[in-house]
């Protein structure tokens, strides 16, 4: 960051910008990484009127105000009343989509699933379309690093989105990021640590599963990175060192309450756990339940590119980038049109099963090799 800021701070200082899904834990790390650039004209759109409220109190707390055009908006991205709004104004040089169902819990029941494809695809698909005929310079959007080799539908559902954009790459510059966990974001685990506390009850974690994290802030920078400095069809990521990096949510955990002054205390069973907390907090300790992730589409690791991908490993010190990794092709596009008539053709039906999408998403992407178990993250504590 401290390489590009003067390129950076130029390209904010002289541009307008669009956040879509601005006010969830990425986008409000976004939207401050650009009000404190000062842009000339910076509109935040969310679904969450109450979060847009922190957005805003956040920003005026932390960085006070500046002379461009700061607004915000709680509105629906696939509404009428979305529409109308971009049509009214729509003058942006950079449109960045951070909205998603990101949750693997999500992939439950077939309803959810329809609603992750309209946030995640078709959402995706036709603000990018709306940005190309307006003329903006940019369209951004974040996609997972659950995306490449998916086995989830979450992920493959970013990976379906990949493949949209790149046809959509033909009018309008593409880039988007791929993450590691953002920590503390809301609804993750991390997140769920804080409020256990909070609320006095067990904090629990599986044992095996590892992964990647970065602050809100980085994954802030990582976006305005991608963003402003991404060409098209680049796909940012941040580079991991497993011996620095790499951490099982159990470690984390245990971390965690020792850092906030607790000794944890293994159990053996959730009744345990549920029992301990009313009293073991006054003793300094706190129970926790470790276990081994049996849960539908929990992926063991994490990576954010696959090995025939032409990543750029030398352009940035602590960033690599997937070159050309979002670009079109005819018979990409025949089948995101496949895609799109299929999805349109379920959706009038007025019913649908899982089986049906999960055939659908295979087809999409062939790498995509779903894991269902028959237990999900809200079957457990």
């Amino acid at each position: 960051m401290a390489a590009h800021e003067a390129e950076l701070t130029e390209l904010v200082r002289s541009s307008r910008f669009l956040v879509l899904g601005g006010a969830g834990s990425i986008g409000q790390a976004v939207v401050k990484e650009l009000f404190r650039r000062g842009p000339r004209k910076l509109h935040v759109v969310d679904i969450s009127e109450n979060n847009l409220v922190e957005v805003v109190r956040d920003v005026r707390s932390s960085l006070g105000y500046i002379a461009g055009d700061f607004q915000t908006y709680a509105l629906d991205i696939g509404s009428p009343e979305y529409d109308a709004f971009f049509r009214h104004d729509g003058e942006y040089d950079y449109v960045l989509n951070l909205s998603a169902l990101k949750h693997v819990r999500s992939e439950r029941d077939p309803f959810t699933l329809m609603r992750m494809i309209q946030v995640n695809v078709v959402n995706t698909d036709r603000t990018a379309r709306a940005a190309a005929e307006a003329g903006a310079r940019k369209y951004f959007c974040v996609s997972t690093d659950k995306a490449t080799n998916p086995v989830n539908m979450m992920g493959a559902s970013k990976r379906i989105m990949e493949l949209f954009l790149a046809r959509r790459s033909r009018d309008i510059d593409v880039s988007t990021a791929r993450f590691a966990n953002v920590a503390f974001s809301d609804g993750s685990l991390l997140h769920g640590f804080e409020q256990r506390l909070a609320k006095r009850q067990p904090i629990v974690a599986p044992d095996d599963v590892r992964r990647y994290f970065v602050t809100p802030k980085e994954s802030g920078e990582l976006c305005l990175m991608s963003c402003l400095l991404g060409g098209n069809g680049d796909v940012f990521f941040p580079k991991l060192s497993d011996d620095l990096h790499l951490i099982t949510f159990a470690e984390i955990a245990l971390n965690y309450l020792r850092g906030r002054g607790f000794e944890p205390v293994l159990c053996e069973s959730e009744e345990e756990a549920r029992a301990l907390a009313a009293t073991l907090p006054d003793q300094g300790r706190w129970p926790c339940l470790f276990s081994t992730s049996d849960t539908t589409g929990e992926k063991a690791f994490e990576e954010f590119h696959a090995e025939s991908d032409d990543v750029d490993w030398s352009r940035f010190a602590n960033l690599g980038v997937i070159r050309d990794a979002i670009v079109p092709d005819p018979a990409g596009d025949a089948a995101v049109a496949a895609f799109e008539e299929r999805i349109a053709a379920l959706r009038a039906r007025g019913s649908w099963d899982k089986r049906e999408i999960v055939e659908l998403f295979t087809t999409m992407v062939p790498e995509f090799h779903h894991q269902e178990t028959g237990t999900y993250l809200d079957g457990k504590m």
